[in-house]
Parts: C-alpha cells; sequence; structure tokens
C-alpha cells in the first residue's frame, strides 16, 4: 500500500504542478498575446469542452475492455506530444485547433486517476484527502515559483514548463499499478447507474457550483493585474488557496467522520456565496487573499466529498465511468459554461459584477442539495 500511495501521489503531484502552471497563467499569456476576453473564454470553453466529453467516452471503453490502465499511460503520452505544438504558434485559430486535439487525449487523465485511487485505497477512502493533498502541496509550490519566473522572464517560460512536467508525468505514468476491473455487463446497463435520482440531483448541484468558478477560474488573474497586482502576488494569491485546500484534505478523514457528504456539500455551497461576494468589493490585498482561505471549503472540502459520494452512489462496475461522468459535469459541462458566459460578459461588466453572479449561482446549487436532502 505504501508504495501505490507514493505512486498516486506522485501522479498528483505532477498532475496539479501543472496545473498550477495552466490555471493562473495560461489565459494570462492569452491576454498578453491580445486575445480578448471572447476569444480567451472560447480556448478555455473548447478544452473544457473536451474536458467534458471524452472522459466518458474513454471511461465506457475503460470499464467495459478493462483497459484503463493502457488508455491512462496512453493519453498521458499523446496529449503531452500535442502541448508541445503550443511552442510553434501565437495564432488564435491555430491555438484553438491544438487546445481542442490536446483536449481529446488529456480530458481522462484526472478521472482515471481518481478511480485508481478509489479502488487502491479500498476500504480506507476517507484517506483520500491526504493523497490528494500532494497535488495541493505541488499547485502552491509552482503558483509561487512561476509567477517569480513571469515577472523576471515573460509568461512564454510556463509553456515550456507546462511541457517539461507533463513529459515527466507521461514517464511516470508508466509504474501506476494495474487494478482488477469487474466487467460491466453492457454499456446501457452502467449508463442507467447515472440517471439515478440522487446522482442527477447530485450532479446539477454540482455543476452549478463549477459554472460560478467560472469568473475566478478564467478571469481572476487577469484581474488582479487590472487591480495593479503583481504577477508574484498573483501566485501568491493562488498559492494561498491552495494551501488552505492542503489543510483540509490532511484533515479530511477526521472530517468525514464527522459529517456526511451531503452536509460537507450543502456547507461548501454556503461559503462559495460569501467567497464570490467579498470578491465583488475586495481591492486591498488582506481582503483578496482572506478569500482565498475559503478554497479550502469551495474547493477542498467540496472536491473531496464530491469524489467519495459520487464513488458512493455508482456500483462497483461502473466506478470509472461514474468519476469519469461526475469530471464531465463538473470540471467540464460546468466550467465550460462559466468560462463562455464570463469570456462574453468579462469586458462588457467587469470580473466584480460576474463575481456577484457566480454568488447566486452557488446560492442556487446549495438549495438544490438542500431540498434534496429535506425529501430523502
Amino acid at each position: 500500500m505504501k508504495s501505490y500511495k507514493f505512486i498516486l501521489g506522485s501522479q498528483y503531484f505532477l498532475y496539479f504542478g501543472v496545473l498550477g502552471l495552466f490555471l493562473p497563467y495560461f489565459n494570462l499569456y492569452c491576454y498578453h498575446l491580445g486575445f480578448s476576453g471572447f476569444e480567451i473564454g472560447v480556448l478555455a470553453s473548447v478544452r473544457t469542452l473536451t474536458t467534458a466529453l471524452f472522459p466518458m467516452i474513454w471511461g465506457a471503453l475503460a470499464d467495459r475492455f478493462l483497459i484503463r490502465r493502457p488508455i491512462y499511460i496512453f493519453c498521458n503520452f499523446v496529449s503531452t506530444a500535442i502541448w508541445a505544438l503550443f511552442l510553434l504558434t501565437t495564432d488564435f485559430w491555430a491555438m484553438l485547433a491544438i487546445t481542442a486535439f490536446y483536449g481529446l487525449f488529456y480530458a481522462p487523465i484526472i478521472a482515471f486517476l481518481e478511480s485508481f485511487s478509489m479502488d487502491l485505497l479500498a476500504k480506507k477512502k476517507t484517506r483520500y484527502g491526504q493523497l490528494r493533498a500532494w497535488g495541493s502541496f505541488s499547485f502552491v509550490l509552482i503558483v509561487i515559483i512561476s509567477g517569480r519566473l513571469i515577472d523576471t522572464l515573460s509568461t512564454e517560460v510556463i509553456l515550456i514548463m507546462i511541457l517539461a512536467g507533463s513529459l515527466i508525468h507521461s514517464l511516470l505514468s508508466i509504474n501506476v499499478p494495474s487494478v482488477k476491473q469487474v466487467r460491466q455487463s453492457t454499456f446501457s446497463a452502467s449508463v442507467k447507474t447515472m440517471l439515478n435520482r440522487r446522482v442527477i440531483i447530485f450532479l446539477t448541484g454540482a455543476f452549478l457550483m463549477l459554472v460560478s468558478h467560472g469568473t475566478y477560474y478564467g478571469f481572476f488573474s487577469i484581474h488582479l493585474e487590472n487591480l495593479g497586482f503583481s504577477g508574484s502576488f498573483i501566485g501568491i494569491a493562488w498559492a494561498l488557496a491552495s494551501v488552505a485546500e492542503i489543510f483540509v484534505m490532511i484533515n479530511s478523514e477526521r472530517i468525514l467522520k464527522r459529517f456526511s457528504y451531503e452536509n460537507i456539500l450543502i456547507f461548501s455551497f454556503i461559503v462559495a456565496v460569501i467567497r464570490w461576494f467579498i470578491l465583488y468589493f475586495a481591492t486591498s490585498s488582506f481582503l483578496i487573499l482572506f478569500s482565498q482561505l475559503l478554497h479550502a471549503v469551495t474547493y477542498g472540502a467540496f472536491h473531496v466529498a464530491s469524489i467519495l459520494y459520487m464513488d458512493k452512489l455508482t456500483p462497483t462496475e461502473a466506478k470509472t465511468l461514474g468519476q469519469a461522468v461526475n469530471n464531465a459535469v463538473t470540471y467540464g459541462f460546468g466550467i465550460m459554461a462559466g468560462f463562455l458566459f464570463n469570456g462574453y460578459y468579462f469586458e462588457i461588466v467587469g470580473a466584480p459584477v460576474l463575481f456577484i453572479i457566480s454568488g447566486i449561482l452557488a446560492f442556487c446549487g446549495g438549495i438544490l442539495l438542500f431540498m434534496n436532502k429535506i425529501k430523502s
């Protein structure tokens, strides 16, 4: 088990290290290229659209033919090779094509990694947060380092750093152990498990939660730069959010013993409303950094509870598909909708108003899960 934890921990470390380069700075890189808010939103939404669609296809194939590990390794290497193409162009349409092709193979990586973790942790699934914390730790480290490098060099440095991190991730993915899978009887039988009322309501609420994160993930860095903050501060702000997130994940086993998945999810929606409303009027470094501490709940607690809750709702023969659907609806369709909406309205109403709308969306998602709990 220790060796499995080290292998999976290294995969989380590298995956979220790369994300620590991409998430805060790739949109900023595009902004510096002169792309409009709408063009940035389109690029981001195409990436998330592929994240929404293709994990379900890859996941169904993996469960049906018991080839999760080969697909995982293959997609790591191919997506890394495609990313290298970003070094060759700054044209919007070329970058759009690369983004779509890249997303096709990048899409299933995190969903498959979550499935490996659920299977290998077996009866100790409440320790998932401690394993996932390696990804958050990496995110913290990378956003601070890359923020300073951007101040010294330029945003272009992230392209090379992402390529290097992805290559290392691919090489180490070969060490992921094989896990015994249960062959599903039919694809339609597996899909039917996704049509359960509790699953649909949970996914709808989770979708709204991630849509509410669209302003944050898509335009938070640009918003801070427009307020006059440096790349180093932007990196520190993102890093602080992940530090708070790590605290929750390390202590998630204790939290999960005291509170149900549903209660943790509902509480995370309440905190999300507060967080987005703060960012509506926050212009001081203190308030901005304080709001980042709430990431511990709006992402850390929400993510751990949602992964485990989805695992609880899906049968053994559909675990990979279940996590793929969860990832697709939230980090796929949810983020895509958030990016498109925010990309279109960013230059019209500005980030502060968009944060107010984010708070309203989070409120609606929380009400939905709360009403479902009462009826259960």
